[in-house]
């Protein structure tokens, strides 16, 4: 009887459609959001000290526990070490602000503009070594450097922890407009690590792209070339394993403080945020722990004959090639896609207009230079010999570092180029190792 009543009513026009509300997502996290970030904290740091102090003079075990001195704070910590590294960073950011070398501008800001850069980098690598060249000549004391280690590890470790946290407190006093979109989430931790603000400067000096070139990535050729000194100050001769992985790693520096201006493209700068992952790995993970070949090399006074150095030799340069040819195809293709350098090679076309070379070394696999890296790391640790696992961990902390920048790489190319990065996957099937990942 009700349905019927129901039947026999006017049924009132139905209402207009409404726009449905797109769901709001949560954050984005990586690194298993806050609880892995808040781990990572305490797990780098203790990386770098474990691992510098498990491969000393006489064994290089990761199954022994190192042995930690009774009075921490006299073993790892003193004025003249802090005197030292403060020294050097004010040293290296003197050079970068000098009006040598050209003024680069960055990419477009979603604010607006663009900031520029100060790109003399290479200038400041040279100057250091012959600032060292002159020093060891004068018969100054600098393998004091090398006997402070540890000192200046921890130094570097807490001024870390303090920039860190002095960025986070200044990001909360800047435009959102300002603050990088990964680091951004509410989660003090998390953004704490990743870091809030995109571009912090002070005055003329740009923090992000400061630290991530100059003061951890010639400290690392420094510290390479001291322990060298301090080698043949001990024995009287310069260890040709020791002197060759420290011409390996300079001439990586060197390369990338002379092609300094292509940093301003990577997702470091455009994307990140500046903070505690990136403090941390640019003034301590990169000058204390990539200089472990060195110093296993120094502590142990293994040497290999001429006969095994050379294959190294021959296998760092192929991987050298590979990166260089890679990155500089890259760059100039970015700068001018028209350019008769690409007239025969393949792209795909996307939405917005841009390209994708899909040729060439970018034909090969989606990240050639990658497999470069990899292939130089693998033959800095070679010059270690077989007989222990430590000296290798940079090649597979390495290999670890660019799968994930792969990965997560392709989810936001992905994203941003749709169909057109799907046909650019079927093309270039391979992600950094030809005919196996």
């Amino acid at each position: 009887m009700k349905s019927e009543m129901m039947s026999n009513m006017k049924t009132p026009p139905p209402p207009p459609p409404v726009a449905k509300k797109k769901e709001e997502k949560g954050p984005h996290y990586e690194f298993m959001g806050p609880i892995g970030t808040f781990l990572l904290i305490f797990f780098l740091p203790f990386t770098v000290y474990y691992v510098n102090m498990a491969c000393r003079r006489n064994k290089c075990s990761i199954l022994e526990v190192p042995s930690f001195p009774r009075n921490f704070v006299t073993a790892f910590f003193d004025v003249e070490a802090a005197l030292i590294f403060f020294g050097w960073l004010a040293f290296q950011a003197l050079l970068a602000v000098l009006p040598i070398g050209s003024l680069v501008e960055g990419q477009p800001l979603k604010y607006g503009g663009r900031l520029k850069y100060r790109c003399n980098g290479f200038f400041a690598l040279v100057v250091s070594l012959a600032g060292l060249a002159v020093a060891i000549y004068l018969k100054l004391p600098v393998t004091k450097v090398v006997d402070k280690f540890f000192k200046l590890l921890t130094v570097a470790t807490i001024f870390s922890f303090t920039l860190s946290k002095c960025l986070y407190i200044s990001s909360r006093f800047i435009s959102t407009k300002k603050l990088a979109p990964g680091g951004n989430t509410g989660n003090i931790i998390y953004d704490f690590f990743m870091g809030r603000e995109l571009n912090p400067r002070i005055g003329p000096l740009d923090l992000k792209f400061f630290c991530e070139l100059r003061p951890g990535l010639i400290g690392w050729v420094l510290l390479d070339w001291l322990m060298v000194y301090k080698a043949y100050q001990d024995t009287g001769a310069f260890p040709p394993n020791l002197v060759l992985v420290s011409v390996f790693q300079t001439l990586y520096v060197a390369d990338a403080l002379w092609f300094e201006e292509a940093i301003l493209t990577t997702i470091d700068i455009i994307y990140e945020g500046f903070g505690f992952i990136l403090c941390f790995g640019d003034l301590v993970w990169v000058p204390f722990l990539y200089t472990l070949q060195a110093r296993f090399l120094l502590e142990s006074g293994f040497t290999l004959p001429w006969y095994c150095l050379a294959p190294i030799t021959v296998l760092n340069l192929i991987g050298f090639m590979i990166f260089r040819l890679s990155n500089s195809q890259k760059n100039l293709f970015r700068k001018n896609p028209k350019h008769p350098a690409f007239s025969g090679l393949e792209t795909v076309a996307t939405p917005s207009g841009r390209k994708l070379l899909a040729s060439g070394w970018w034909g090969l696999c989606r990240k050639p230079n990658y497999l470069g890296d990899i292939i130089m790391a693998t033959a800095w640790s070679l010059t270690t010999g077989f007989g222990h696992i430590f000296p290798y961990l940079y090649p597979l902390f390495l290999l670890t570092l660019l799968i994930h920048r792969e990965r997560r790489d392709n989810e936001m190319c992905a994203a941003k180029y749709g169909a057109s990065w799907d046909r650019y996957c079927q093309r270039v099937k391979y992600r950094i190792f030809p005919y196996i990942y």
